[in-house]
């Protein structure tokens, strides 16, 4: 999640879509969870299996098998952005207040994109899966 992180603030079209991105949100890939903290759409923080108080605004969660599926160069049809998984593959979840995350969805889109692009899978969360 380092290189995801540095890649995100990094990115000039987040400077511009993330602005107003203050929000933490939830990633978990089976039963490894983090927190991304986000202020004027830059990653401040990425909290490796947070305690189970640590408030976010919304989450995405899905399955290993799902989420190596979205990070693959060439991703299935359905795989390759995570609005169509949203609507298309149940096993991928959109937990909490979507409001905050469609108010956001733009620069979350983006930094969904940007994630696929790092790699297949994050080296962290393979360890742990």
């Amino acid at each position: 999640m380092a290189a995801f992180r540095e890649r995100v603030n990094a990115d000039p079209e987040l400077r511009v879509t993330g602005t107003k991105f203050d929000a933490s949100f939830g990633i978990a890939f089976d039963e490894t969870r983090y927190v991304v903290q986000v202020r004027g759409g830059t990653i401040e923080r990425v909290l490796a299996s947070p305690r189970f108080d640590l408030r976010t605004s919304f989450g995405f969660r899905a399955p290993m098998r799902v989420w190596s599926r979205f990070l693959d160069p060439d991703p299935p049809p359905l795989f390759h952005d995570v609005f169509a998984m949203l609507m298309r593959v149940p096993d991928f979840v959109l937990d909490g207040d979507t409001l905050v995350a469609m108010q956001n969805a733009r620069a979350l889109h983006r930094m969904m994109n940007l994630m696929r692009e790092i790699g297949p899978v994050p080296a962290e969360a393979a360890a742990h899966a």
